[in-house]
């Protein structure tokens, strides 16, 4: 908890001196962005299908598609549920413009090659109504509920091969404008999400199982339009690279397109990039830059991964939020449930291996392929026990015959 307390503070010392008064350097940054404006901002429905949670994803600037290595990746990439390390719990809140917050909450569990995950959204702007004489009519508030299910398969995965992940959200959302403010404007409506994701290893200068180059792409909110107006539609391509262990830098490519281009046009393609430094064991950096028309956004964050609980904590700064009063926050509280037993047995099956690479080296190939079939009993796809067993066979198929050789010759 101390921890926490102080990485708070180190992060509010940062922040908070940029309350200063930027209107000036507001303005001309605002008006030299304008070049960039795009005229189909806008055309699309449910808003809070774009604007994120918080978590590592929305403090990397939402390049997320290939790094997706958390509950994050119901936002991401659904592919990824089948390769999380752990049994997850995550918790949201997120101030995003003014009055406006954003709470989350994403549930996922990994059965070996497969995901699944379960989460929800809720957006919440408080409204109050006034009649021409000032007086208040009506109070209450504009919201939208996404509910969201997951499912994934990582596919051909073995020892050497991280293997393919093919994942897909069903989503459901619901906007609610009371008749009072606006009638006939609440709406509900589906859609879907698909997404694929691999790792492997490219120019990898440090010694580690995991792999240090991912590439992955989704399809996002794929449905039909409500009220006459088109989801915000779009197909995502990114990777991400780790040149060093403590390093991981990302970069997305978004192309949003509609279905009823006639009507609502869809938006320009627009891209994202981030980076991940691990400062120690525990703690960890994000920045990320998004670049989309005329307001760019700029994220920093700071993460505290501790055995059981962690905690990610992010500012943006664009042009659609203020400093003072300070906004475009989020915070991510993470409960880390297990790994059902995968990390017991990865490293039963370390230790057997090491024990037959011993035995081995100690001529006693009988109990060196006794120990690697108890490896691939465990673990089939360990092909380096497979491999040492056809070795260890050769050998003692040929020791055999040059013992019986000798027993001959006397």
């Amino acid at each position: 908890m101390k921890r926490i307390l102080l990485l708070i503070t180190v992060f509010l010392l940062a922040v908070l001196p940029l309350s200063a008064d930027f209107s000036d350097f507001y303005y001309n940054l605002n008006q030299w962005l304008s070049g960039f404006a795009d005229p189909n901002t806008g055309l699309t429905v449910f808003p809070t299908l774009l604007i994120p949670m918080g978590g590592k994803y929305e403090g990397m600037g939402t390049a997320y598609t290939a790094v997706a290595l958390d509950s994050g990746f119901l936002e991401a990439n659904p592919s990824a549920s089948s390769s999380l390390e752990t049994t997850e719990l995550s918790f949201y809140h997120h101030s995003w413009i003014a009055d406006s917050n954003l709470e989350g909450v994403v549930y996922t569990v990994r059965y070996d090659d497969l995901g699944i995950g379960v989460g929800g959204k809720f957006l919440y702007v408080p409204f109050t109504e006034y009649n021409e004489w000032g007086d208040r009519e009506n109070r209450g508030y504009i919201s939208e509920t996404v509910a969201t299910l997951n499912v994934s398969y990582n596919f051909f995965s073995d020892f050497s091969f991280y293997g393919l992940g093919l994942g897909a959200n069903l989503k459901t959302a619901y906007r609610n404008i009371p008749n009072a403010f606006y009638p006939d404007q609440s709406a509900l409506t589906a859609m879907v999400d698909i997404g694929i994701l691999t790792r492997f290893n490219l120019m990898k200068f440090y010694i580690s199982r995991s792999k240090n180059f991912s590439v992955g792409a989704v399809l996002k909110n794929v449905g039909l339009p409500a009220l006459g107006e088109p989801l915000p539609t779009l197909a995502t391509m990114g990777f991400a690279y780790s040149p060093i262990r403590p390093l991981t830098w990302a970069f997305d490519f978004n192309l949003p397109f509609s279905f009823i281009p006639q009507e609502a046009p869809a938006e320009k393609w627009y891209m994202a990039t981030g980076f991940n430094i691990m400062i120690t064991n525990f703690l960890s950096l994000q920045s990320g830059l998004q670049l989309k028309g005329e307001n760019p956004k700029l994220s920093i964050g700071s993460s505290v991964d501790l055995e059981k609980f962690s905690f990610v904590l992010n500012y943006n700064l664009d042009l659609s939020g203020r400093i003072d009063p300070l906004d475009k926050f989020s915070v991510q509280a993470k409960l880390n449930l297990g790994d059902k037993g995968r990390g017991d047995e990865q490293r039963t099956i370390d230790a057997l291996y090491f024990e037959g690479l011993e035995l081995y080296a100690d001529g006693d190939l009988s109990g060196a392929i006794s120990r690697w079939e108890q490896v691939l009993e465990l673990d089939p796809s360990y092909t380096p026990a497979r491999d040492n067993i056809e070795t260890a066979k050769k050998a003692l198929a040929l020791q055999t015959e040059m013992e019986d050789q000798l027993r001959i010759g006397d």
